[in-house]
């Protein structure tokens, strides 16, 4: 149970972070193309981390928790 309600909270949160993105990006400008350079970039890495999680012997759960990570640093980065 605590999976799917991860997994939901990760889709709630991430709502945050689309829309302070899509501004950014709608906004251009040098911070538009900053952002979706790092956008890239941190897709791949953490495709990356959850593949070596896995291939480590860890969980779904815990990737899910390690994307809230990601989407809490970045809501609170966006939001400076």
């Amino acid at each position: 149970m605590f999976f799917w309600y991860a997994a939901t909270m990760l889709a709630v949160e991430s709502i945050d972070v689309v829309g302070s993105r899509l501004q950014r990006l709608a906004a251009g400008g040098s911070e538009a193309w900053t952002e979706a350079h790092l956008m890239m970039f941190e897709k791949v890495d953490a495709a990356f981390e959850a593949t070596a999680t896995l291939a480590g012997g860890g969980t779904p759960a815990e990737i899910i928790e390690r994307y809230r990570e990601h989407v809490a640093a970045n809501a609170a980065r966006l939001r400076l």
